[in-house]
């Protein structure tokens, strides 16, 4: 409809392989589609709460996501409107789905959240190479999930069409982290550790402490009558 706001968001951490598909996806998505003014495409990589204020700009928000579905690796799967947080909390992750539920939560608390949900998610096949780039079957799936996203906004009446050949897109993320300079510059095995930053796991402040949980689940009681305005 005319004067909606669009926000198209790519979620993600792209230092775990595919983790970072919805980082690449809205990436992709720049760099092969012109929208109008009223769509924005935004990097939200991990930035979790801090992309309330955008979301309750949006009146239609579209997602691209690795969510684990417990399906072949590279499957996608699209979900609509009330049924995408319960989606996004399915099976955890990392923090940033955690995050993003409560994105959605705050935003409905605020009182003002998108009218219209799309989540483009996909399988992930591995997610434990840190600096690793996407895999085959999960990049494979980029291009048919932009189709997915170019068919929701045609439905809703939002005209989306394929850059020029030889245009050029502003980029949403620096070229040493965009998908072919990352790719391209990835040190070797021997260079850069893959199971996580070597900083922090060869550093002798990093203590593994476990704690025992409690047996009795943790509650909270808030009296929502002592914060309401007269």
């Amino acid at each position: 409809m005319v004067g909606e706001q669009v926000l198209v968001l790519g979620i993600g951490n792209v230092l775990w392989a595919d983790e970072g598909f919805g980082v690449r996806a809205v990436e992709t998505f720049n760099a092969c589609y012109q929208v109008p003014d009223s769509v924005r495409l935004m990097d939200g990589g991990t930035q979790g709460i801090y992309l309330v204020p955008y979301v309750q700009e949006a009146d239609i928000l579209v997602v691209f996501d690795a969510i684990d579905y417990a399906l072949p690796p590279g499957t996608l799967k699209v979900i609509r409107d009330q049924d995408v947080p319960s989606f996004m909390g399915a099976k955890k992750m990392s923090l940033h789905q955690t995050g993003f539920q409560e994105v959605l939560a705050m935003a409905e608390m605020l009182g003002k959240c998108p009218r219209k949900l799309l989540l483009i998610g996909v399988q992930p096949e591995e997610l434990e190479d840190y600096g690793g780039s996407l895999r085959p079957s999960v990049k494979a799936q980029i291009q048919p999930a932009l189709q997915i996203a170019v068919d929701y906004f045609k439905e809703q009446g939002i005209k989306i069409i394929p850059r020029p050949q030889g245009s050029s897109a502003d980029t949403l993320a620096p070229d040493s982290v965009a998908l072919q300079g990352y790719e391209a510059h990835r040190p070797s095995e021997q260079a850069a550790c893959r199971v996580g930053d070597a900083r922090v796991l060869q550093s002798g402040q990093v203590v593994f402490d476990p704690k025992t949980v409690a047996a009795e689940p943790l509650t909270y009681t808030v009296d929502l009558d002592k914060r309401r305005q007269d």
